[in-house]
C-alpha cells in the first residue's frame, strides 16, 4: 500500500490531476483499492491498483498447470498498474510486483515473488529506450550479474503477441515463480523494481510530454493500443487470475486504454517512423550493448 502511495503521488505530480479511489471487498476472501486517475493533461487514463485475495481452496483453472497446488488454501497480494499517455510521443507503461502463498496442513509452504515492468511506446527514441534498460539493469545488479539477462529475456518472450509476430513493445523485465533466493532476499529485489518503476518512467514522461502530435499520430497510438487490448484479453495471466478467482472486475480490466481502434490490414508507409517501430523496436533486441 506504501508503494501504491508513493506511485500514485508521483503521478498525480507530474500530470496535475487527481486519482479516483474505490475500496472494494471480494466475497470468497479479501480485496483491495483501486486508484484511477482520468482524463489528466497527461495521462488519459493511470490505473494502480493493490489488491489482497485469499481463500480455502485454490480454483481448478490456477491448478491445472500446478498440480502440486490443488487442496491448498491461498494468499495473493501485490500492486498493478497502466498508465496510457495522451501524447503518443509517451510510451504506454505496465509495472506489477505480486506475492503468492499457497499453504496445506502438514505440508511446506509454496511461496513465489513476480512483477516487472516494460514499455510500449508508438514512437521510440532510442535515448528513452536505453534509459529504461540501464535502470532495469542498474535494479538487477546488485542481486548478480546474471538477473538482468534473464528476467529481460523473460519479459521478450512473455510480452509476445504470437498471433502477430510481435513484441508488446521493447521489453524490460519479468519475473515469476522466485524464491530460490529466500524470503528476504526474494522480497528485497521485488521492493527495488516496484520502487525503481518511477525512475525508469519519469524522466521519458518529462522528456516528452510537450512534443507537438499530429492527428495521423493520434489515429496510430490508437491503432497499437489495440495490440494492447489484444495481448491482455488474451495472454496476459494476471487478468485471467483475476477474473477466474472472482476479482472485481473494473479494476482487472482498468488496464484497457480509454480509446482504442482497429484497422483492416493496415500497412505503414516505407521509411517513416510507423514503419521503424515494426522493423526495428517491436522485435526483441540488446539496447545496452551488453
Amino acid at each position: 500500500m506504501e508503494l501504491q502511495d508513493y506511485i500514485t503521488n508521483q503521478l498525480a505530480s507530474m500530470d496535475g490531476g487527481q486519482f479516483e479511489q474505490d475500496q472494494w471487498e471480494r466475497e470468497e476472501g479479501g480485496g483491495g483499492r483501486s486508484r484511477v486517475l482520468k482524463d489528466g493533461v497527461i495521462f488519459e487514463q493511470a490505473g494502480v491498483n493493490f489488491s489482497h485475495v485469499f481463500g480455502a481452496n485454490m480454483p481448478a483453472s490456477a491448478t491445472a498447470h500446478r498440480p502440486e497446488l490443488e487442496g491448498r488454501s491461498f494468499n495473493a497480494c501485490g500492486v498493478s498498474l497502466v498508465i496510457h499517455p495522451r501524447n503518443p510521443h509517451i510510451p504506454t507503461t505496465h509495472a506489477n510486483v505480486r506475492f503468492f502463498i499457497a499453504e496445506k496442513e502438514g505440508a511446506e509452504p509454496v511461496w513465489w515473488f513476480g512483477g516487472g515492468f516494460d514499455l510500449t511506446p508508438y514512437y521510440p527514441i532510442e535515448e528513452d529506450v536505453v534509459h529504461w534498460h540501464q535502470t532495469a539493469f542498474d535494479i538487477c545488479k546488485p542481486f548478480g550479474k546474471d538477473v538482468y539477462p534473464k528476467y529481460k529475456k523473460w519479459c521478450d518472450e512473455y510480452f509476445y503477441l504470437k498471433h502477430r509476430d510481435e513484441t508488446r513493445g521493447v521489453g524490460g523485465l519479468f519475473f515469476d515463480d522466485l524464491n530460490e533466493w529466500g524470503f528476504d532476499n526474494c522480497f528485497a529485489f521485488t521492493k527495488a523494481v516496484g520502487n525503481g518503476f518511477i525512475d525508469a518512467y519519469k524522466p521519458i514522461v518529462e522528456r516528452r510530454k510537450d512534443s507537438s502530435v499530429s492527428d495521423s499520430q493520434r489515429q496510430f497510438q490508437l491503432y497499437r493500443r489495440g495490440r494492447y487490448v489484444e495481448f491482455n484479453l488474451v495472454y496476459d495471466r494476471g487478468t485471467l487470475f483475476g477474473l477466474q478467482t472472482g476479482g472485481r472486475t473494473e479494476s482487472i480490466l482498468m488496464s484497457m486504454p480509454p480509446l482504442a481502434r482497429w484497422e483492416y490490414q493496415y500497412t505503414p508507409s516505407d521509411g517513416s517512423a510507423e514503419a521503424e517501430l515494426y522493423e526495428r523496436y517491436l522485435k526483441p533486441q540488446n539496447y545496452l550493448n551488453l
